[in-house]
C-alpha cells in the first residue's frame, strides 16, 4: 500500500509530464539530501519538492517548505548537477497537493529557488 506521500509524488509526476516535462529521476539521493523529483522543462532542470497533506490542520502543504528546506534541496541538486552538467540552468519548485473531500488538488509553485 503506497503512504500519501508516494500518492503525492505519483500525482506531481503525472501533472509534471501533462505539462510537457520530462520526469527524469523519482526519489534521487546524493550529496546527504533526497529530492522528490528531477524533471526537465525545456532545457530548465527542475528540482521538485513534492508535499501531500490530508487537511490544513498542520499548515498548508507548501508551508513545509521552509528556508532550511530549501537550502537542503539545493544542496541536492548542487550534488546532482556536479555529477551530471554543473552548467545546466536550474529551479526548485514546490508542488502542493492537499486532499479534500478525498480528492487531491494540486498547487505548482515555480522557481521558489534558481542557481
Amino acid at each position: 500500500m503506497m503512504t500519501i506521500g508516494q500518492r503525492g509524488e505519483r500525482i506531481a509526476a503525472r501533472y509534471l509530464m501533462q505539462q510537457g516535462y520530462r520526469v527524469l529521476v523519482r526519489g534521487w539521493h546524493g550529496g546527504g539530501c533526497e529530492i522528490d523529483l528531477i524533471a526537465l522543462d525545456g532545457d530548465e532542470v527542475v528540482f521538485v519538492e513534492v508535499k501531500t497533506r490530508r487537511n490544513i490542520a498542520m499548515g498548508f502543504p507548501e508551508q513545509a517548505v521552509g528556508t532550511a528546506k530549501l537550502r537542503h534541496i539545493e544542496r541536492g541538486a548542487q550534488a546532482w548537477l556536479l555529477a551530471h552538467d554543473p552548467k545546466t540552468r536550474w529551479r526548485v519548485d514546490v508542488v502542493s497537493i492537499l486532499y479534500r473531500d478525498g480528492t487531491p488538488h494540486l498547487t505548482h509553485f515555480r522557481g521558489i529557488g534558481y542557481a
